[in-house]
């Protein structure tokens, strides 16, 4: 089975299975933001449920 390279650079797999990726709104416009919500959106997030098969099936 081929894994699209896009979703493998871009979902991080942890020991335990979860799907983890990154929170979107951090490239630009920082100076809009609050320092709280860019600080809560440097940490990663995981995927939902309703996705979940979706990506583990691309990966």
């Amino acid at each position: 089975m081929i894994s699209r390279k896009t979703v493998s650079k871009r979902i991080k797999v942890t020991k335990g299975g979860k799907l983890l990726r990154r929170v979107r709104g951090v490239s630009h416009n920082m100076a809009k933001k609050s320092a709280k919500s860019i600080q809560k959106k440097r940490k990663y997030s995981s995927v939902s449920k309703s996705d979940y098969k979706k990506i583990r099936a691309l990966i």
